[in-house]
């Protein structure tokens, strides 16, 4: 159904309360000096969905709010202590490392994040405990040199008055989750990870359901982020082969595009201010 023109786009991304601990906390992505800051490592992917959603409509106003709560030295628990291993209060704690990788591990699961953990490609849980025991992942999330946020609203003006909102998230039940929203004037539709897609008609008051269509078999390696691999693959090598650069939805310009919103964001979260643009770059 036409949902005549957007006028409105809510979206969150559910990091999930473990997995932003185990990446962001702990992990490679924690320190923006080191890496990027959460939004860019975590959530330019919601930015650029929200633009291709949008079509040709340039971005015009960029603002953004957010900060690091939580996993900080002040919210420390009483007793808490620097690694998770030793911890007397860790059973209280939803972050313990313990929790996070050795119950998964003596279970016989090895696999993301746990595999992570293990940087020497030895997969037991000896080798898991002395890596817990010695390594990042397993320190105390409040003890950490972490210093990328945990929380950001992103609010996006385009042409011909239609806006749209992104919260990223880190503390949910989902994990890598993404939850949208479209206001239309003829229409609403919703969507929670893999759908389906919710629709209710403003003019006959009747909802419905749509479900996208899915190969009918896909490798185990290509099926991570909601089967997205596999198809990044499938639209590349079709292009490839039938010599068709249209089945390649999008190129540079616009990958350039959406990740100059996201540090467009980023400013206006640092430098608490409206990013007025121009072509997708802030005018100067």
């Amino acid at each position: 159904m036409d949902l005549d023109l957007i006028r409105n786009h809510p979206s969150q991304g559910l990091v999930g309360f473990w997995h932003f601990a185990h990446s962001f906390v702990r992990g490679n992505w924690r320190n923006e000096e080191e890496s990027t800051f959460s939004l860019l490592s975590k959530s330019c992917h919601d930015i650029d969905l929200i633009s291709f959603w949008m079509g040709d409509r340039r971005c015009l106003k960029v603002s953004s709010f957010g900060h690091l709560s939580h996993f900080t030295k002040e919210h420390k628990p009483e007793g808490a202590a620097s690694r998770c291993l030793d911890c007397a209060v860790e059973e209280a704690c939803p972050y313990s490392a313990q929790k996070i990788y050795l119950k998964s591990a003596q279970k016989g699961d090895f696999g993301w994040p746990t595999s992570v953990v293990c940087s020497k490609g030895v997969h037991d849980i000896e080798a898991l405990t002395e890596e817990l025991r010695t390594g990042p992942y397993g320190r105390c999330v409040y003890d950490c040199d972490n210093n990328v946020c945990t929380n950001q609203v992103v609010n996006l003006e385009y042409e011909g008055g239609v806006t749209a909102a992104f919260t990223m998230i880190a503390f949910t039940q989902c994990v890598g989750v993404r939850e949208t929203v479209v206001y239309g004037t003829k229409g609403e539709l919703r969507c929670t990870g893999a759908g389906p897609i919710e629709l209710f008609n403003f003019v006959t008051k009747n909802k419905s359901e749509h479900r996208g269509k899915l190969a009918a078999f896909m490798p185990l390696g290509l099926m991570a982020h909601g089967g997205a691999d596999y198809y990044f693959i499938e639209n590349f090598t079709a292009a490839v082969a039938k010599n068709d650069p249209s089945l390649i939805r999008t190129g540079p310009e616009e990958t350039l595009r959406s990740h100059l919103l996201v540090f467009a964001a980023e400013k206006s979260r640092k430098e608490n201010r409206v990013v007025f643009l121009e072509n997708g770059r802030e005018k100067l």
